[in-house]
């Protein structure tokens, strides 16, 4: 045998590994600058609150070892974590997520039902209050819950002899929550909503059919044996999205009633305790140990919703 007979495998194997790393690196090209805003935005930060949660921190002096002080600290001595931001917290949550994920995907449905010119202007009425929720807040909810004569239901009950003088709506600890959930609940139609809405629309029609010919009987049996299966991955990340909306809704209350903490902690999230202690007392400690609650809360419940729409093979 030939010397050059035995030394071409070698040669091929690197030419085959040299137009493997080239590949590698163009990948890796494209990849690349969303792993450098991944780790300097998500990693580095969680890593950085974990870290924090188990120290005392002024942000002044030298951050100071303290174990698991602060989730001690959280449990045993925050009366008003356990006893006012934990139960509103769950509430809101609990109200304006599934309730905000059902309406999307029936609005969807909706939507996906009707031509395509009127389905165009229809999404973007829809979803447009999700891009403008800070200026609708302002021009909007606060002026239909205003506290005096003018705003827009104050005028309406006192025209109709409803009440005798007007109320403030976002002052008052018994009306705080129920308009937080309807104001999140009017802006809640985001990135989910459009995804479910795409999902819906790319269904094959040929499955309908089918469906139809093996006996299928109704709308509703359309959508719970054919629609909702063939959209899975759509539906989860629907649904990722509700919870992590849900959780980081926090700053409505302080919105409406412009101060943190809101009036009586009425309506207090976790986001506002975070907010509260981290930048209003400067102890980022204990803020990041709050942190660290709410990141599990979201992995939880995202893990619920893996199981729940999460492709089982």
């Amino acid at each position: 045998m030939k010397i050059s007979d035995a030394a071409s495998p070698i040669v091929n194997e690197k030419k085959r590994s040299g137009v493997n790393w080239k590949k590698e690196l163009s990948a890796l090209g494209f990849v690349g600058p969303f792993l450098v805003l991944f780790l300097t935005f998500i990693v580095i930060p969680v890593v950085v609150a974990v870290y924090f949660s188990f120290t005392y921190f002024n942000t002044i002096e030298r951050p100071r070892f303290v174990g698991l002080q602060n989730f001690v600290d959280l449990i045993s001595a925050d009366n008003i974590f356990m006893m006012h931001v934990l139960p509103n917290t769950f509430k809101f949550a609990l109200i304006v997520g599934p309730i905000g994920y059902l309406l999307a995907f029936w609005l969807a449905w909706l939507l996906a039902q009707i031509p395509k010119k009127s389905r165009s202007i229809l999404t973007l009425a829809i979803y447009s209050p999700s891009m403008t929720a800070g200026v609708a807040m302002a021009v909007v909810w606060l002026i239909i819950f205003s506290g005096d004569r003018s705003g827009y239901l104050n005028s309406i009950l006192l025209n109709l002899s409803l009440i005798n003088e007007p109320i403030q709506w976002v002052q008052s600890p018994h009306f705080l929550m129920p308009i937080m959930i309807v104001v999140t609940l009017w802006g809640s139609m985001g990135i989910g909503f459009l995804a479910m809405l795409a999902g819906i629309l790319n269904v094959d029609r040929e499955l309908y059919e089918a469906a139809y010919i093996d006996g299928l009987r109704n709308r509703w049996q359309e959508v719970f044996y054919i629609t909702i299966p063939s959209m899975k991955p759509q539906m989860l990340f629907g649904a990722v999205m509700a919870v992590v909306g849900t959780f980081q809704a926090g700053a409505i209350g302080v919105e409406l009633s412009g101060a943190n903490p809101t009036p009586q902690y009425a309506g207090q999230l976790i986001i506002n305790h975070i907010d509260d202690y981290g930048f209003i007392r400067y102890e980022m400690g204990y803020a990041s140990a709050l942190s660290v609650v709410l990141l599990i809360c979201v992995y939880i419940l995202s893990k619920v919703c893996w199981r729940l729409f999460g492709e089982r093979d």
